[in-house]
């Protein structure tokens, strides 16, 4: 969809007093930038802010986090515009590929099928999956997972697909949530034996959650990933912006600054 026709659409949907685009919208927290007003193209970025510290909603509901931090200052850097909407985690590659969106910026994993269908800037984060696991529970690799009875993971992510090829994708012992709060909740609340999903994620869990006596589990079953920015196939021009601005960030020493703010040491 072209920005000219996603703005006649939004005007629309406006005046009808509705939301419209992609799924989820109606849910929808959107942050716009001081400033990005005017004809000059302004990039939508879309992420499910529910991930802390990669994006999460403050107590005002505004969208915080690492990634939004990184996206501003690269915008500054490369001078370009963005505005930021939170939406459900299974809506955000639908809406990029229907064009009510131009960059997912939501901790978004680098693999080879998502490739087929989406472009990727630079990683710009690294991580491993690993297991939460609550006091008492003795999990040492992938094969003692098949000894517990459920394995709480986010519906889509790689810590569901790192899940499936341990226990199978349809295997009974894998609970599936649609955000990293609820099946965190769920293990405090003991319906769950693990959990699994990024290292970066769950290491913000324990440092906030020091009390609930949880630890986590680094195995060599899990291999290392890769964050990037996804854009629409085929959408070169976008994939170049957004490494031109990554490399400044990190020479100018800004990206290293945002890295400590958020980040459990």
């Amino acid at each position: 969809m072209s920005m000219k026709k996603w703005l006649a659409t939004a005007l629309a949907c406006s005046a009808l007093l509705t939301a419209c685009g992609g799924q989820g919208q109606n849910q929808g927290q959107e942050s716009a930038p001081a400033g990005a007003q005017g004809g000059e193209k302004v990039y939508r970025v879309a992420m499910n802010a529910e991930f802390a510290p990669f994006e999460f909603m403050d107590s005002a509901n505004n969208i915080q986090g690492f990634d939004v931090d990184l996206v501003n200052a690269m915008a500054k850097a490369g001078n370009f515009k963005v505005e930021f909407k939170h939406q459900p985690w299974d809506s955000l590659f639908p809406a990029l590929g229907n064009g009510d969106v131009d960059i997912l910026a939501s901790a978004v994993t680098i693999t080879d099928d998502r490739k087929q269908t989406m472009d990727f800037s630079d990683p710009y984060y690294k991580i491993t999956q690993v297991i939460l696991v609550p006091q008492g529970k003795t999990i040492k690799s992938a094969e003692d997972l098949k000894q517990v009875n459920k394995v709480g993971v986010v519906t889509g992510t790689t810590g569901d697909l790192a899940a499936s090829k341990t226990l199978g994708s349809d295997s009974t012992k894998i609970a599936r949530f649609e955000n990293i709060i609820l099946v965190t909740k769920e293990l405090e609340n003991g319906g769950l034996d693990a959990v699994i999903s990024d290292s970066a994620v769950i290491a913000n869990y324990i440092k906030n959650n020091g009390s609930k006596g949880f630890s986590m589990v680094e195995i060599p079953d899990f291999t290392e990933e890769n964050y990037g920015f996804a854009v629409r196939k085929g959408d070169t021009a976008t994939v170049a912006m957004l490494n031109d601005a990554l490399k400044k960030v990190r020479e100018s020493g800004e990206y290293d600054k945002i890295a400590d703010k958020y980040f459990a040491k």
